[in-house]
């Protein structure tokens, strides 16, 4: 999730500079959004694979609980170095993305449904994004290979697959993807900081978790679902429980079906059953 933050402060800097250069009101939007999503992705990508080289790779053969412990350590480090840079950068580390006004326009769908460009743009994305990394994983060889490693990494070392290249390509994919999702992210809530991720990770866990782990479109409709649940916990929480839970407990939704899902259906709604052979 420092990951996914780290790509929103990096798409907030480039408009801030932007701004201050009187370039943000004169370039066309598309080509903004699309320098500070290429400007995210790549910055992420890069961290990922440094995060993966010096706090995974030396403890890959390691007990699963110690690359877990090391993890949250990386998590609290990136956290504390954002809010350091950006303090001593921007004299404060709460940054509101900067306003393009083309995205905020709306337009009505239907009499009593309006939508924004920028909801729209995200959504573009996101489905692109998805599709994009369908293809890559289950229709070319670096995604046969990624597939090979995760199911067996000495089985694919075996085959002539150089797991630690393979490993740190997977890292950089997701670490891209987590980038862009950041920026996104920014330009549609306009606020950020540090701690910005940590609530969307646990709930891309979350949708990632429904849909079956390692199952892309899974993903997708786990996190379709989540948001169709926690929109109607938004408006109609407060009216079902006679106004003794507001909007601002949708959360509860999210994780509830998080705890459903690992207790009843570990697998995910399109996960398979595998049963290891003797």
């Amino acid at each position: 999730s420092e990951i996914f933050i780290v790509g929103a402060f990096v798409g907030v800097e480039i408009l801030l500079g932007l701004k201050s250069a009187g370039w943000l009101g004169a370039l066309p939007w598309p080509l903004v959004l699309l320098l500070i999503l290429a400007a995210g992705m790549v910055v992420s990508g890069l961290l990922a694979v440094t995060v993966e080289r010096i706090a995974y790779r030396p403890l890959r053969a390691a007990p699963r609980l110690i690359p877990l412990i090391s993890a949250i350590g990386v998590s609290f480090f990136l956290q504390d170095l954002i809010r350091l840079v950006e303090s001593v950068w921007q004299n404060a580390f709460n940054l509101v993305y900067p306003t393009m006004d083309a995205l905020n326009q709306r337009f009505e769908l239907t009499q009593t449904i309006d939508v924004s460009v920028k909801s729209l743009v995200v959504i573009v994305a996101a489905l692109a994004m998805l599709w994009a990394l369908h293809v890559l994983v289950n229709r070319t060889k670096i995604g046969t290979a990624i597939r090979a490693v995760a199911e067996d990494q000495a089985a694919a070392s075996l085959m002539g697959i150089n797991v630690n290249r393979i490993i740190s390509l997977t890292f950089l994919i997701g670490g891209m993807m987590g980038g862009a999702a950041g920026v996104l992210f920014g330009v549609q809530y306009g606020l950020i900081n540090p701690y910005s991720g940590f609530i969307p990770g646990l709930k891309a866990f979350t949708a990632a978790v429904l849909g079956g782990i390692g199952n892309i479109p899974g993903a997708m409709i786990g996190g379709v679902v989540l948001g169709v649940l926690e929109a109607f916990a938004a408006s109609y929480l407060s009216l079902l429980t006679g106004g003794a839970f507001g909007a601002e407990y949708k959360d509860i939704f999210a994780f509830s079906v998080l705890i459903l899902i690992l207790i009843f259906r570990p697998k995910g709604l399109l996960g398979e059953i595998v049963r290891e052979r003797a």
